[in-house]
Parts: C-alpha cells; sequence; structure tokens
C-alpha cells in the first residue's frame, strides 16, 4: 500500500514539476522574447542616431571640398584676369610705341629732307655771296684806291687797337669779380705762405736751448739706462733731445711754459748734483709751483703798472702767462702792454674812456693763452673770456672786432685795431733785423722800375704799400691799371712778405697854358 502511495505522489509530484518548470520556461520565453524586442530596438535607434550623423559628416564634407573648389576656381580665374588685363596693358603699350616710332620716323624723314633742301639751298647762297664779294672787293678797290691786301692790312690794325680795348675793359670786369672773391685767394696765399715758413717759424717757436758746462753732465742727466731722462720727460711733458750739440740740451714742445719749468728743473738738478727720479719729481713738482707763482706775480705786475684795477684774478693770470707767448717772433707781454699804452694814448687825445681802451689794449690777445677751443679764432675766444670775466661790452667788443671778426660798435675798437697793428708794423719788433727790411724794401722798388713806362717807385708804409708813378705819355689808364695787377703778381710770386702789400699806380696828366 505504501509503494503506491510513493508512485502516485511521484507521479503526482512528476506533473506538477512538469508543469512548474513549463511555467517558468514560458515565464523565461516571454522575458527573453521582451529583452530581445528591447534590444532590437535600441540596435534600431543607435543605427538611426549613427546613421543621422554619418549623414550630416558626409554634408559637411562634401559643402568643404565645395568650398575649397569654389574657392580655388575664384582664384585661378583672378588670376587669369590679371594675366589677361597684363597682356592687353602690354599690347596696348606696345602698339603705342610702335605708333610713337612710326611718327618719329616720319618726322625723321621730313626733316632730313628739308635739311636736303636747305642745304641745296645753302650752297647756292654760298655761290651767291661769294660772287657778291668777289664784285664788292672790286668795287671798294676801284673806290678807295687800295688793294685788297692792304685793306686787309688797314682792317687787321683796327682789329688789334678794338681787341686791346676790349681786352682791358674784359681784365677789368675780371678783376672787379676776383674782389668779389678775394678771400678765398687770400686764404691761398696764406697757406702759401705757411707752408714757406712754417718750418722756420715751428722750430724757434718750441724749442728751448739748456746749456750746459761740460758733455759729461749729458750722461748724468741721461742716467743708468735712460731712467732720469724718461722721468724728466713724464714729469715735465717735454721732450728732451740730448745729441751731439756741443754744451747745449734741446727741450722741445709747443707748451712755452712747461719748457721753461723744464729748463728751471734741469738747472736746479744740474746745480744740486743730484740727479735720480724720485728727486726729479720732487724739483719738478716744486719749479710747477713757482711758475705759477712768477705768472701770478708778473700779472699783477703788469696790471698795476699800468694802472688797471679790478680785474679777475683768472685774467691776471692769463696776462702772467702772456709772458711765455710769443707771436711771429714778438712777445706776447710786451706786445700788450705796447697796444695798451698806444691806446690809453690815442683814447686820450679823442676825449674816448682812456680806463676802457687801456684794459682792451692788453686783453685783445689774451684768446692766444688758452689751449682749448682752437677751432675759434683768438679775437674770438679772447672776446668771449672777457665776457666770461663780466668785462665792460666796450672792451669785449674792442678784443672780438680787432681782427674784423665781429661788427665793431665801440668807440675805442678801431683804436685797439690801430694799435695792434702799429706794434706789429714796428721795423724790427716781429723778429726782422734792419737789414732785411731796408733790403726788401729796396727789391719793391727795383721790381717796379723793370717796368718801362715806370718814372718813380715810393716803397711807404713799413713796406705795406708800393706806390708807382708812371709817365703819362706811354701808359694809359687802362694801361696802368694792368700794370698794377703785374706789378702785384709778381710780388706774390718773387717776393717773401708778412700780410699784404698795396700797390697803387699813379699817372698823372697836367695840360699848361699861360694867357698873355
Amino acid at each position: 500500500m505504501e509503494y503506491i502511495y510513493v508512485g502516485i505522489a511521484f507521479i503526482v509530484g512528476v506533473a506538477v514539476g512538469r508543469f512548474a518548470l513549463r511555467f517558468l520556461f514560458k515565464k523565461q520565453e516571454v522575458a527573453a522574447q521582451s529583452k530581445a524586442k528591447k534590444i532590437l530596438k535600441e540596435a534600431e535607434q543607435a543605427g538611426e542616431h549613427l546613421k543621422k550623423q554619418r549623414l550630416l559628416e558626409a554634408k559637411e564634407k562634401f559643402l568643404q571640398l565645395k568650398a575649397e573648389h569654389e574657392k580655388e576656381t575664384s582664384q585661378k580665374n583672378n588670376a587669369l584676369s590679371q594675366r589677361e588685363g597684363s597682356i592687353r596693358q602690354k599690347e596696348q603699350s606696345l602698339n603705342q610705341k610702335l605708333e610713337n616710332l612710326n611718327r618719329e620716323k616720319q618726322e625723321l624723314e621730313n626733316t632730313r629732307k628739308n635739311l636736303e633742301r636747305l642745304t641745296e639751298l645753302n650752297e647756292k647762297k654760298q655761290e651767291e655771296v661769294e660772287q657778291l664779294k668777289s664784285q664788292h672787293i672790286k668795287q671798294l678797290e676801284t673806290m678807295a684806291g687800295l688793294s685788297a691786301e692792304e685793306a686787309k692790312n688797314q682792317l687787321v690794325e683796327n682789329l688789334k687797337e678794338e681787341a686791346r680795348s676790349q681786352a682791358v675793359i674784359q681784365i677789368k670786369d675780371i678783376v672787379d669779380e676776383a674782389k668779389l672773391t678775394a678771400t678765398k685767394e687770400a686764404k691761398k696765399v696764406v697757406i702759401q705762405t705757411i707752408q714757406r715758413t712754417a718750418t722756420e717759424s715751428a722750430i724757434e717757436n718750441t724749442v728751448s736751448i739748456f746749456n750746459i758746462e761740460n758733455d759729461e753732465i749729458k750722461g748724468r742727466i741721461i742716467g743708468r739706462e735712460g731712467r732720469n731722462i724718461r722721468a724728466l720727460e713724464a714729469a715735465t711733458g717735454v721732450e728732451i733731445i740730448v745729441d751731439d750739440t756741443p754744451e747745449a740740451i734741446i727741450l722741445s714742445g709747443f707748451d712755452p711754459v712747461r719748457r721753461e719749468i723744464a729748463r728751471l728743473a734741469l738747472h736746479r738738478l744740474v746745480t744740486d748734483g743730484r740727479i735720480h727720479p724720485a728727486r726729479i719729481e720732487e724739483v719738478v713738482a716744486k719749479t710747477k709751483n713757482q711758475i705759477e707763482d712768477e705768472i701770478v706775480e708778473i700779472g699783477e705786475r703788469t696790471v698795476i703798472d699800468l694802472g688797471i684795477h679790478g680785474l679777475h684774478p683768472e685774467l691776471i693770470r692769463m696776462v702772467g702767462r702772456m709772458r711765455y707767448r710769443s707771436s711771429y717772433g714778438q712777445n706776447l707781454l710786451q706786445h700788450s702792454r705796447e697796444v695798451a699804452n698806444f691806446s690809453a694814448t690815442m683814447a686820450a687825445e679823442l676825449g674816448l674812456n682812456v680806463k676802457h681802451a687801456k684794459r682792451a689794449g692788453l686783453l685783445h690777445d689774451i684768446g692766444k693763452v688758452p689751449d682749448d677751443n682752437p677751432e675759434l679764432p683768438h679775437a674770438i675766444l679772447g672776446m668771449q673770456l672777457a665776457e666770461k670775466y663780466k668785462e665792460h661790452p666796450d672792451v669785449c667788443n674792442a678784443i672780438g672786432a680787432h681782427h674784423d671778426e665781429i661788427e665793431m660798435t665801440s668807440l675805442i675798437s678801431p683804436i685797439v685795431q690801430a694799435c695792434d697793428a702799429i706794434s706789429g708794423a714796428r721795423p724790427g719788433a716781429r723778429r726782422e733785423v734792419v737789414e732785411n727790411y731796408i733790403k726788401r724794401l729796396k727789391e719793391l722798388e727795383e721790381l717796379a722800375l723793370s717796368y718801362p713806362g715806370v718814372e718813380k717807385t715810393f716803397a711807404i708804409q713799413a713796406g705795406r704799400e708800393l706806390r708807382v708813378v708812371v709817365q703819362s705819355e706811354r701808359v694809359s689808364d687802362a694801361q696802368a691799371e694792368l700794370l698794377a695787377a703785374d706789378i702785384s703778381t709778381r710780388i706774390q710770386t718773387e717776393m717773401t712778405y708778412p700780410g699784404q702789400i698795396k700797390v697803387t699806380v699813379i699817372r698823372e696828366t697836367r695840360s699848361v697854358s699861360y694867357a698873355k
């Protein structure tokens, strides 16, 4: 019985399990179908989205390629248009040039024909002129009673006289024109003079001689291996030349104050006997101080002697430095003192300010003392220094205008200029011995006397003017101008002279008649 129950239960369990499994499978099948539908739907949606994206990308790529193609096409079209325009322009230019060439060719052809016609006409006219000339000459010979050769000679003489007159007039015009450019020519003459005399002047003005008792001192000055002389040159700034010149040592330098310091230092060293680099530096330093004190003392003594008061200390020091300067071999301080005294005398005679004239005379060459501003003329530099140290405007103007560098605005300016010329023109003032001076005057007079028609010659104003008296019956007025120019040219080329020489040719005609 139990087995029956078990069998029934088993059968029932199997049926129930089968039913349960079928229900479960059916439920899973439904779930699987719904999930498959869902996945399919999502796949369809994703595919649709991807399709749309790919379509959009394709459209964008198409539009981009289309734009690039259109741009490239447009650029090519523009280039083609420009080339076509350039070709059309060149074609038009070539056509224009061709037309111009054709027109010029036609004009040249017309001109050639006209020239040929004019040449033929000119030849015919020339033949007619020759015939008329021959007839005219025969008529003139008949009427004048002169042959053609005689008439030609007479005509030549007339033309010669006319040519001479025209030449004189032209020469006068050339001289007048040359006066306008006289500054340039004057500079040329000055440069030539400088070139001819520069060597001698440089030697005279840049060298000092230190005399010694015997040549043994030269070795002591040189020192072992040249130590002493190198120390001297370094301390003084002067080149010391020890050569074969007996009992003399040459001191070379442009600054006369330095040369004087070197000379005095050498004198002290030789007198003391102790010559070595340390002693040299000590002695040179003491000598510099001494020279500076002497310069100030000389300046103060000069202004006291001249009765000048209130001068700036720096100007006083510059006046003292004039003692060691020279101009054309003339001591600058002595020259300035002379000009100051002359100016004071003239100002007193004319009733002008004597003090201003004396100050201007003393300071007129103060611009030659400083070593700076070499590009300025010494007159302008001196005027600037006077203005810097508060000198009177009349004094400053006289200093600046004494070589006509600026316009004269005060009455003492021409006085200072004249006194400067007087001091420099004095025979012997500027290193010129009397014999040479007289010789130059005689040479001037003899040069002028060598010309035909010259009666008398006079060298006046210390050889700065030559007056030539000519015979009126042998020299005309026009020839007198030529004679003056010729004499001045020979003086320039054949003679050496300071400054300038004025040549004056005098021609006098006198007509005398007596009433009876």
